[in-house]
């Protein structure tokens, strides 16, 4: 076990016990327990969510390793984690590279509902694990609705959504997990694709269509920091706590009264200069200076190529490029900075389907 300190301000100081625990322990069923009636199935239930780009977190003073919020931002993207589960009679059969967070959820999942059979579930994420588009968050969204089905549907996405958040965490050693920082915005978007703006303890705000037709390139800076595990807990819960202790009524104010219209009216433009400007602010200061301030130069000659929107998702390292030029062209903007393109894509707007 790990004991690892959070320092908000100067009297602020507390200790967190970064402690792993095996799959099915410390379960939260966020009221949903109750009887069900269910209708098992053996016929495979196939699922596939969007993965996604988390812009920012409004506040990560309200948020911690089992206590999901702080709210935030993001938008869905087509690379995709599938899904195929069905039910069996007992046990959990698994065949997937991260068999721990899946075993986990099927535990908290049968928990809920009241299932006392088992699963067999086969899964395929994104293969982009910790460069903040969303490995965890996507498979455990298309996991979720492939064995809620797989029951008859019980649940409704939306407590399927806040089950996730209240129950996210990541493997650690030895087939142990532990808990993990969780805004929520991933299963919302990936669930109902487009973007989406949430605030504190997983409320979804508002979603909308967002960039529709417009072309998404993540590009990958080089960098030697990790945007995982203890690296990315010291991060969240001490430079970047402390900043948006002073950033976060700006961030919300820009948010409600400037994003928001912007996001409804489609101004691509208007919404790229604001994340510009969320960029300098509270926690994503942080979250980019983690990796070094290099990655403001990369982001800032993007903007002056003339690219309408540009933002580091989550923690990093990658970068969102969302514009109207050709790949050809954002290629011909990378050469001189020695970058490339890891992922040509585009918005998602139509989130998880079942296949």
């Amino acid at each position: 076990m790990t004991i690892l300190k959070i320092r908000g301000g100067d009297l602020d100081l507390v200790e967190y016990d970064f402690a792993s625990f095996s799959p099915g322990e410390n379960i939260n069923t966020c009221g949903f327990e109750g009887t069900y009636a269910l209708t098992p199935s053996q016929v495979p239930v196939r699922t596939r969510a969007p993965g996604r780009i988390h812009l920012t977190v409004l506040d990560m003073n309200r948020f911690a390793p089992g206590q999901p919020g702080g709210g935030g931002i993001g938008f869905a993207i087509d690379v995709f984690a599938e899904v195929e589960a069905r039910c069996i009679e007992t046990g959990y059969e698994i065949n997937y590279s991260r068999p721990s967070i899946v075993r986990h959820f099927l535990s908290v999942f049968s928990k809920t509902v009241g299932y006392t059979g088992g699963f067999s579930v086969t899964a395929k994420d994104h293969n982009y694990k910790h460069v903040g588009l969303g490995s965890t968050s996507t498979i455990l969204t298309a996991l979720s609705a492939a064995v809620n089905r797989s029951l008859g549907d019980p649940l409704t996405p939306d407590e399927l959504r806040i089950l996730i958040g209240n129950n996210y965490i990541e493997e650690t050693e030895e087939g142990r997990v532990a808990f993990g920082f969780e805004t929520g915005v991933g299963p919302a978007v990936s669930g109902k694709g487009g973007m989406a703006i949430l605030g504190d303890n997983l409320t979804l705000v508002y979603r909308n269509q967002f960039g529709e037709g417009k072309n998404v390139y993540v590009v990958i800076p080089p960098s030697s920091i990790s945007s995982a595990g203890e690296e990315e807990f010291s991060l969240l819960m001490n430079k970047a706590r402390s900043l948006d202790y002073r950033d976060r009524e700006l961030k919300a104010y820009i948010i409600m009264m400037d994003f928001i219209p912007a996001l409804n009216k489609g101004d691509l433009k208007k919404m790229g200069d604001l994340m510009w400007e969320m960029e300098f602010r509270g926690s994503k200061r942080a979250e980019i200076e983690h990796h070094s301030f290099e990655l403001y130069q990369y982001m800032h000659k993007l903007r002056k190529a003339g690219l309408e929107f540009i933002g580091m998702s989550s923690v990093g390292p990658s970068i969102a490029v969302i514009t109207d030029l050709s790949q050809d062209k954002l290629i011909s903007i990378l050469k001189p900075l020695d970058l490339e393109i890891a992922v040509c894509t585009k918005v998602n707007n139509s989130g998880l389907i079942y296949l």
